[in-house]
């Protein structure tokens, strides 16, 4: 990923707090000469250091991971349109953003016992606000359709793009843009703004 030095995120807690918070990633393989990509769940793990998630057993990327090949997870946080229009000094659209980029090897699970582990997670994490949630029954069958994944982190790369190369000025006027559209990515990418500026 291009990353100019003054985008680059590399504080770890940030990092984190982006992919426990937008979760659903791009898994991105290489077969036959050919990108591969998945749209999954993922756990984030730290204490192992690791992302996990399960593909349906019909899907083929799963023994893409046999060589030892490197995958990328590509999680992508808020973002929206920047309107020159917003700026108290001349400027040209563009758009602002946070993503995470997470490279790694992955190996793929059969052990019934850990795709159970990996869908209970995945469940707990996304349950938590449905009142009542869900209870975790059904037929452990159901597992053998499913292909649990494991990616040991090797790198984990992090931009930032929330006009730092504009002025205090021109960044605060944004800010109060994003606010007052009131939408929730708008809101979100407003609050990653603010406290990458210190405000």
């Amino acid at each position: 990923m291009y990353v100019p030095k003054h985008f680059s995120e590399d504080d770890v807690e940030r990092l984190a707090t982006l992919i426990g918070e937008n979760g659903f990633g791009a898994m991105v393989t290489i077969s036959e000469g050919r990108p591969f990509a998945s749209h999954i769940p993922f756990i984030y793990d730290r204490g192992r250091n690791a992302l996990l998630g399960h593909v349906a057993r019909a899907n083929p990327q799963w023994r893409h991971f046999s060589g030892g090949a490197e995958v990328l997870v590509l999680f992508q946080g808020p973002h929206a349109y920047i309107s020159p229009s917003w700026y108290l000094s001349p400027g040209v659209p563009t758009w602002n953003y946070a993503v995470a980029h997470v490279y790694g090897r992955a190996q793929a699970l059969e052990d019934p016992s850990r795709i159970r582990a990996i869908v209970e997670a995945l469940t707990g994490k996304h349950e938590h606000d449905n009142k009542p949630p869900w209870a975790a029954t059904y037929d452990p069958r159901m597992l053998n359709a499913i292909v649990g994944i494991e990616v040991a982190i090797n790198e984990i790369q992090g931009k930032f793009k929330l006009s730092q190369n504009r002025s205090a000025a021109d960044r605060t006027a944004v800010i109060a843009k994003l606010q007052a559209g009131g939408a929730g990515a708008d809101l979100a990418l407003a609050k990653l703004m603010a406290e990458k500026s210190g405000r």
